[in-house]
């Protein structure tokens, strides 16, 4: 029988206590397919705002940005823009998506990476799609085509990225490198080549024959998709 007592310290106590525990049950017992986005995110902001209801941010978050995913590849300064946010809050979902990148940078590393294509993509597409301006990103192989480096070499504005033959080429040279995949993005959303990008691939290849490199692919990531330079016959 509950005393008194105990029932004013229950009745004292925030709502969203309760809630908070029978949500971190609910993913223990029956794992993260049973909760929605916007509780998952809960969960994540638990550790960061140890004493409010963080349902209506979850939420709030959600509807600003569009998706978990967009949530999580949101900068840290749109983040920290939000009502309600604070720096340690947008760095500690920063820190889990950072997490999740790099986790997945060291299934690939040391392994033949054009027997995990699809794999690849996936790492390429949680990495890149989402960013805001262009990054050139250089995959640095070894005989066996496994991957030795994943490197950005350059990174620009919206819409152009400078990349130097002789520079990739030297770094190359210095990690022992037989083979690489370049890629970039483009933040349009549309992955499609442009000539410019068409220029700077055969530049690069010019460049690397002498030292017997071979470029396996370009690819451009995008929100909407990806363009392989190889499957579409432009290299």
């Amino acid at each position: 029988m509950v005393q008194p007592a105990q029932k004013k310290i229950l009745k004292d106590q925030p709502h969203y206590k309760g809630h908070r525990q029978r949500l971190r049950e609910r993913f223990v017992v029956s794992g993260a397919d049973s909760l929605q986005d916007y509780e998952l995110l809960e969960l994540l902001l638990f550790q960061a705002i140890p004493r409010r209801d963080v349902k209506p941010l979850a939420k709030q978050l959600l509807q600003k940005f569009g998706s978990l995913t967009e949530v999580l590849n949101a900068s840290h300064h749109a983040l920290s823009q939000c009502d309600g946010m604070s720096d340690n809050v947008a760095t500690a979902i920063k820190t889990v998506t950072a997490i999740a990148h790099r986790a997945m940078k060291q299934e690939l590393m040391n392994k033949p990476v054009l027997n995990s294509w699809t794999r690849l993509m996936e790492y390429c597409h949680a990495t890149m799609a989402h960013e805001t301006k262009e990054h050139f990103r250089i995959l640095f192989l070894n005989k066996k085509n496994e991957l030795l480096a994943d490197e950005i070499q350059g990174s620009g504005t919206v819409d152009h990225t400078p990349a130097y033959p002789r520079e990739i080429m030297k770094r190359s040279l210095e990690l022992g490198a037989t083979a690489l995949i370049l890629m970039h993005n483009h933040p349009s959303g549309d992955p499609k080549p442009s000539q410019a990008d068409l220029k700077m691939t055969q530049a690069i290849i010019e460049a690397a024959r002498p030292f017997n490199i071979t470029i396996h692919d370009h690819v451009i990531i995008a929100r909407n998709g990806h363009t392989s330079f190889r499957n579409e016959g432009l290299m």
